[in-house]
């Protein structure tokens, strides 16, 4: 089975968040310890992905090549690729249609922020669906900023509606994506919507009028973020910042991840957080490192 390969799509002009993305690219703002785009790049490595290609405007890309560099540090391997113009989420499969040479694909949007107990495992689940998507659906208070999905009484699916002016339900659609090798030719299919865009949420109708959806939830125990206000920002930086620092636990660190995946090894690991370690964050690595008790356990 082709291994799956991930989109990181970290575009658009950041316009809720003026004028903080007047001379810098939203997913490139601190989320309390890290910059944004290090959570969505977490969430990709945990489900196993070491091939990453980086959607980003042209005017960003060098500084997201600065930040990231080729991936080693993280052990995987980075693409780069331009986004002349924010023409939606979909257009993201056109743009790498020949990188993914018929590839199953995760796409993660750049300033989605998923922390749960399970994480892995549901994320496992969905890299192992040889036909159709998996989406991932969260219960929101503002469904109407969202795509919302409705279900039946046996909680099937039945439709996606993107930005609904009278949402139906309270389950929004999150940033996180998982394709089957079919995703380009699905998005050839995609009309551009209203607003001139090739909307997500006409990709995945497709795979549900087929019948090949797959909606998971996150439920109670999970957090999923979309840091694109300031509120939301905000909000994620203290989510982040009481789960370190009440818990000690790591959230959105792709060098952790890396780690825990067995992409990078325990020295690899203690080498990073020695590098920051004036950095809260480098402590929190080292003590990782330190607290390994079956190295030989993760390879290189």
């Amino acid at each position: 089975m082709p291994q799956t390969k991930g989109i990181l799509l970290s575009g658009g002009s950041g316009t809720r968040l003026h004028p903080m993305t007047l001379a810098a690219s939203k997913q490139l703002l601190p989320v309390y310890d890290k910059p944004m785009i290090f959570y969505p790049l977490s969430t990709l490595i945990l489900a196993g992905i070491r091939d990453i290609m980086i959607i980003t405007t042209p005017h960003d890309l060098p500084q997201f090549q600065r930040l990231l560099g080729d991936g080693k540090t993280f052990g995987v391997q980075f693409t780069y690729r331009a986004q002349p113009s924010p023409d939606g989420i979909a257009q993201a499969f056109l743009i790498a249609e020949d990188w993914l040479a018929g590839s199953p694909c995760a796409l993660a949007l750049g300033d989605n922020l998923i922390f749960a107990d399970r994480l892995e495992f549901m994320l496992f689940n969905a890299t192992r669906r040889q036909l159709g998507a998996t989406v991932f659906a969260y219960q929101v208070r503002d469904p109407e900023r969202y795509g919302v999905v409705t279900f039946d009484e046996t909680g099937r699916a039945l439709d996606i509606i993107e930005k609904p002016k009278n949402p139906e339900s309270n389950w929004a659609v999150t940033g996180l994506y998982f394709y089957d090798h079919r995703v380009c030719e699905m998005a050839h299919k995609v009309k551009p919507s209203a607003r001139g865009e090739l909307e997500i949420t006409d990709l995945n109708h497709l795979y549900l009028e087929e019948g090949t959806l797959q909606v998971d939830h996150l439920d109670r125990g999970c957090a999923w973020l979309d840091a694109g206000t300031p509120d939301s920002l905000m909000q994620a930086g203290t989510f982040v910042q009481a789960i370190q620092s009440r818990q000690g636990l790591l959230v959105g660190s792709p060098t952790e991840a890396a780690f825990r995946m067995g992409f990078i090894s325990v020295d690899q690991l203690r080498e990073r957080g020695e590098s920051m370690h004036k950095t809260a964050l480098g402590q929190m690595l080292i003590k990782v490192a330190d607290g390994s008790k079956h190295p030989s356990k993760h390879k290189k």
